[in-house]
């Protein structure tokens, strides 16, 4: 169409396509556009003096407060506009700030409408000066932030409730933990006993568990071990190899006998898609009348050895080689050792947790090993297994959060004379 809107022109391109800037050719199109855009712009616009009255303001942010412009324009400041505590820190820190490095930008404030309302905003400012330099007015451009603040008070209330659930998941491993537990070891006479269970993260049930409970009249059952994996599943196993062994004890007492049961019940439950196993060692004690102590007879499963620490200061590691993982083949070789603990002895079992701890932060490859327990061990014998286990949770301590997985500690020992 032509200029007039009668048909082709020839292939004239239209006048906004012209060259040059455009405006001589639209100068009150581009004008009118120019004042809407100010009075209707997706953000507040106000222009104020040096004294913070209200020179100008735009349509939209009257809209916004419920003003009309002449309630407003050389009638009320900039400052009137916010709430008591907006006006409280625009005179002590946004006021200050502006006038010494001549603009402020991102100032989160609240304006107060006309209702009685308020209305949470951003606030840019900047001051305008004259060719000689003086400052002359403040341009202030308000962009609202009710979508803004919704959002980060629904985020601030997922982060509370994804705390307090996390809190009350706390709770409930920490008594899911507790019920995995002996509340307290038994008294054995002529025995010193201590146990102690550091939980790595509270966050997950770790799957550590150890007993001491008295069999037949002069016996009595100890065990320690470790499930694989950590959380509701390992709590179940742990759950399901602990009454297990209790049960398994009491009608054969025999270590070997015990674990073999163990691995019977494990390999059945759990030897489908999502195996599950566990490292065991299990004790049957009884007392020397002969010749005074104790005789232990222990029966390994892929466990690490315990260790003896002697009361003439002499340290020893029991193994049980050939001991194979509990729960994985239908039937595992099981292997025992016997040892007499005389006056002054101590046998300390362990987990891996343990071993394995990083001793240095953010190291992957410098774990304690067996090695450095062993001399740790040599250090402190002869002690007690209240000694014993003492020392190893100042152990533990001294990791820190090198310790990344649940360590459970039992230690018996023989009182001197």
């Amino acid at each position: 169409m032509d200029r007039t809107g009668n048909g082709a022109s020839g292939g004239h391109p239209p006048p906004e396509e012209q060259p040059g800037d455009g405006r001589a050719a639209f100068p009150a199109l581009l004008e009118d556009s120019a004042e809407d855009l100010y009075e209707h712009a997706p953000c507040g616009f106000l222009s104020t003096l040096l004294d913070g009255t209200i020179a100008k303001i735009n349509t939209t942010l009257l809209h916004w407060l419920g003003y009309a412009r002449a309630d407003l324009v050389g009638r009320r400041t900039f400052s009137d506009l916010l709430t008591v505590g907006g006006r409280l820190y625009h005179e002590t820190h946004f006021g200050p700030l502006l006038r010494m490095q001549g603009e402020i930008s991102g100032i989160a404030l609240e304006l107060e409408a006309a209702d009685g309302s308020r209305l949470p905003v951003l606030v840019t400012s900047t001051v305008k000066s004259g060719s000689d330099g003086q400052p002359l007015l403040i341009r202030t451009t308000v962009f609202d932030a009710r979508d803004r603040r919704a959002y980060e008070t629904e985020l601030l209330r997922a982060r509370q409730q994804a705390e307090s659930e996390r809190e009350e998941l706390k709770r409930l491993n920490a008594t899911l933990q507790q019920t995995l537990l002996p509340p307290t070891l038994v008294s054995v006479p002529g025995l010193d006993v201590a146990a102690h269970y550091h939980i790595a993260s509270p966050d997950k049930v770790g799957g550590d568990f150890y007993d001491l409970f008295p069999l037949a009249a002069g016996t009595w059952g100890l065990f320690l071990g470790d499930v694989c994996g950590k959380g509701a599943a390992a709590a179940a196993v742990t759950s399901l190899a602990r009454y297990t062994l209790r049960a398994a004890a009491v009608y054969n007492p025999d270590p070997t006998a015990v674990l073999s049961n163990l691995n019977t019940v494990l390999n059945h439950e759990y030897n489908g898609d999502d195996p599950r196993f566990c490292t065991v060692i299990f004790g049957l004690l009884t007392p020397d009348t002969a010749h005074g102590g104790f005789r232990i007879t222990l029966a390994g499963g892929g466990h690490p050895p315990a260790l003896l620490l002697r009361g003439d200061g002499g340290v020893d590691h029991l193994d049980t080689p050939g001991g194979q993982l509990i729960g994985v083949l239908p039937d595992a070789h099981i292997a025992t050792t016997t040892v007499h603990l005389e006056a002054g002895d101590t046998l300390l079992l362990h987990t891996d947790g343990l071993t394995e701890a990083h001793t240095a932060a953010n190291s992957e490859d410098d774990r304690y090993g067996d090695e450095a327990l062993l001399d740790f061990a040599q250090a402190l014998a002869p002690t007690t297994a209240t000694g014993a286990v003492a020392a190893i949770r100042e152990l533990l301590d001294t990791f820190g959060t090198g310790v990344d997985d649940d360590t459970a500690v039992l230690a018996i020992s023989v009182p001197r004379a």
